[in-house]
């Protein structure tokens, strides 16, 4: 049976009830449930899409550089906050506790890297960017302890937590730690659209104000290439305007990603889940939407304050359906790029796909421990000795999926620098400085162990035993 509207009396009174929410988590939560069960989605003419100008989606080269002078950076990055969103646990890569403390290269972890690149532009230009972690609570504890190493770096270190919101039992429509299921998985944290209203919640907007910060850089923290760029943030502060996406061009690995459209006079984003069935192939190819958002967002923040004070933030919901302990249950979740359509002057600006190099997998991890980057003051940045601008495809066996089973496979990480290619399945081990090239398939048969020796050079091969070697 589907829920109703009338079904939101019972559960505002059954979240009354739970004392771990806070006054402002109930609002939102029931806020969220109302506009779900009111079916208020915003239905999406396919006919009135249009593809943004160079005015919407500004090209970055045409953006004007910043001078070499050192007061004006230090002028605009006093404006700027950077805030990374930090509520993902690293389980998708075999490790317990955030995602944000897995060790990318050179033994240093997202954080790390992060701390290390603002505290080189503060102690560069004499500023004090600071650096705010939106945490969950199933990171909280965690990251608290994790930022305490960071006390004598020159970063003022911010946290705060996103909004936690109780799962609902989907057949009976009532929150699930009302129903006794009080341990973690009665609740969930519901989406980085949620970086508005809790960073305003949390008081720390306010504090950033009276700084006379004006804009917030937001990113996820396993995305490499989110670094501070200053040439966005004098355009956005030139041009007013209160929002920006940056997009980049869509290769066919990004055909799920959101895009930016023009729609009815407003730049929006459109993600796979709002295309109707018969557009589905349209959407993803890369002929008629050629760009995608990388999640990397500037943001007014005055604008944030006055939207969330006006309730105006009201985002696609994004229905999560899922099992959890033999229960089925229901999520509602909203992302921090729909909210575009509600800021004034909001562009998107297509920027180069270096600052989209994000971690979600140990593939990811291969390619930058590889010799295709080199890490610069805590830049992850590529090597010029590839010519292909494009990355290698890597695809590894589930036997690599692990971080620490990744490293167990691997002696040392391959030369890829000429590689096009790499798929690896089976019981599969790399010794020492291989060097790998073209199109490259490694199969292990089932059953049989398979070893790369140390120092092998494979160009253009297929694998599938010793004697291929």
């Amino acid at each position: 049976m589907a829920a109703t509207t009338e079904n939101l009396p019972q559960l505002k009174s059954a979240v009354d009830g739970l004392s771990e929410m806070s006054e402002n988590e109930k609002s939102g939560f029931i806020s969220l449930v109302s506009r779900y069960l009111s079916g208020e989605a915003q239905h999406i003419e396919w006919s009135k899409i249009q593809t943004p100008t160079d005015d919407i989606v500004v090209p970055y080269e045409k953006m004007a550089s910043v001078s070499e002078d050192v007061s004006e950076t230090k002028n605009l990055l006093d404006k700027l906050v950077v805030l990374k969103l930090n509520g993902g646990l690293g389980t998708t890569m075999g490790c317990t506790g955030p995602k944000s403390v897995i060790e990318v290269r050179d033994g240093l972890t997202f954080l790390d890297l992060i701390v290390i690149q603002i505290e080189n532009l503060n102690n560069k230009y004499g500023c004090k960017v600071p650096l705010v972690l939106m945490n969950s609570f199933n990171t909280h504890d965690d990251t608290q302890k994790i930022v305490e190493k960071y006390t004598h770096s020159n970063v003022d270190i911010h946290t705060f937590n996103q909004s936690k919101y109780p799962r609902v039992v989907a057949d009976e429509f009532v929150p699930w730690p009302s129903k006794g299921k009080t341990d973690k998985e009665g609740w969930y944290p519901p989406g980085h659209g949620d970086v508005f209203p809790a960073l305003m919640n949390s008081g720390k907007l306010d504090t950033f104000l009276s700084q006379g910060k004006e804009y917030v850089f937001v990113a996820n923290s396993d995305n490499l290439g989110a670094i501070v760029d200053l040439t966005i943030l004098k355009h956005l502060i030139q041009n007013k305007n209160e929002y920006c996406m940056e997009v980049t061009p869509k290769t066919l690995a990004d055909v799920k990603g959101g895009t930016l459209i023009s729609y009815e006079g407003k730049v929006q984003l459109l993600e796979i889940a709002q295309v109707p069935d018969e557009h589905v192939n349209e959407f993803k190819s890369i002929e008629k939407f050629k760009i995608f958002n990388t999640n990397n967002l500037w943001v007014n923040l005055k604008a944030i304050k006055k939207l969330v004070e006006a309730d105006a933030l009201k985002m696609e919901i994004i229905p999560n359906p899922k099992e959890v302990d033999g229960v089925k249950v229901l999520q509602l979740e909203t992302a921090a790029g729909a909210a575009i359509r509600f800021f004034d002057n909001a562009i998107g600006v297509n920027v180069p796909r270096s600052r989209f190099l994000p971690v979600k997998a140990s593939s990811d991890l291969l390619l930058v421990q590889s010799d295709l980057y080199t890490l610069v003051d805590g830049f992850v940045t590529r090597n010029k000795a590839r010519t292909n601008p494009s990355n290698p495809s890597i695809e590894l066996g589930p036997e690599f999926k692990k971080v620490a089973n990744f490293l167990s496979r691997f002696k040392s990480i391959p030369s890829i620098v000429e590689l096009d290619s790499l798929k690896v399945s089976g019981d599969v081990w790399f010794g020492s400085s291989v060097v790998l090239k073209g199109k490259v398939t490694v199969t292990a048969k089932s059953g049989v162990k398979l070893e790369i020796p140390d120092r092998a050079v494979v160009d253009n091969k297929n694998i599938n035993g010793p004697e291929d070697l």
